[in-house]
């Protein structure tokens, strides 16, 4: 088995659920970008089974297909909302949604194996359509409007306009309100990242997802890098890097 993900978070997960599941089944690597996956895909013998995260750092794991004959059963790992995934069951895809569940993990792979034990090989599914349809659906997907978290032995549901950014720390995921409140996450920053609002949510670095009003001031920094202070105030530095500087700038100015 593969795994295609761009999260060492997401890698992890993905493999203790696969560990607990069965210790036989054998990773044979991860790649965490299309241009990696492609080359991993060019020189070694195709698995079984990818893993598929749908978006990488460089683009949508789709343009994989587009360069490499791809000879594996592919189960896509995806943020999208599940009513845009009405698409690959029509194209006989199965999916995960994020964040993935050990369960959902185990149905997907006993479904591969009731498959391959009726069809040889797996059946084939129409690339453009599932494009489109995708495309088409998620302009109808709404964005996140509340999380639940947890606070002591209770559960209680933060609204996301109280949210002032999202942060990584070590292996595990956070968000800061505005009125300085802490809370853990269940999700990585490319989940996150496609569940907020671009409009008042911008990912900052691999690390952060900032809200537009928790800006305090943004300083030039060099190689033409910016520097951004937040409120509340975060302990660690948030750097914007020269080639995301000007896709900051413009969401400011939006």
């Amino acid at each position: 088995m593969l795994i295609i993900e761009d999260e060492p978070l997401g890698v992890e997960r993905l493999s203790n659920h696969l560990r607990a599941i069965d210790p036989s089944i054998e990773l044979v690597g991860a790649t965490d970008s299309i241009k990696s996956s492609v080359n991993w895909l060019q020189n070694h013998e195709h698995p079984d089974i990818i893993l598929m995260d749908i978006e990488l750092s460089d683009g949508q794991s789709f343009d994989i297909f587009n360069q490499v004959d791809v000879k594996s059963t592919v189960i896509f790992t995806t943020s999208y909302d599940e009513y845009a995934l009405q698409a690959f069951k029509v194209n006989s895809i199965d999916y995960l949604l994020k964040p993935i569940k050990k369960d959902e993990l185990r149905m997907s792979l006993d479904k591969y194996n009731q498959l391959k034990e009726k069809f040889s090989p797996a059946p084939a599914f129409n690339l453009h359509f599932l494009l489109q349809e995708l495309r088409a659906q998620q302009h109808k997907s709404p964005w996140r409007t509340r999380f639940l978290v947890k606070k002591g032995q209770k559960l209680i549901s933060v609204e996301t306009k109280d949210i002032a950014y999202f942060f990584t720390d070590g292996r595990l995921s956070y968000f800061k309100t505005h009125q300085h409140a802490k809370y853990i996450v269940d999700y990585t920053m490319d989940e996150l990242e496609a569940a907020l609002d671009d409009q008042q949510f911008f990912r900052a670095n691999r690390g952060f997802v900032v809200s537009i009003n928790s800006i305090a001031q943004i300083h030039t920094y060099f190689n033409g890098k910016l520097k951004i202070d937040l409120s509340p105030n975060s302990e660690k530095e948030v750097i914007i890097s020269r080639d995301k500087a000007q896709e900051f700038k413009a969401w400011m100015g939006k």
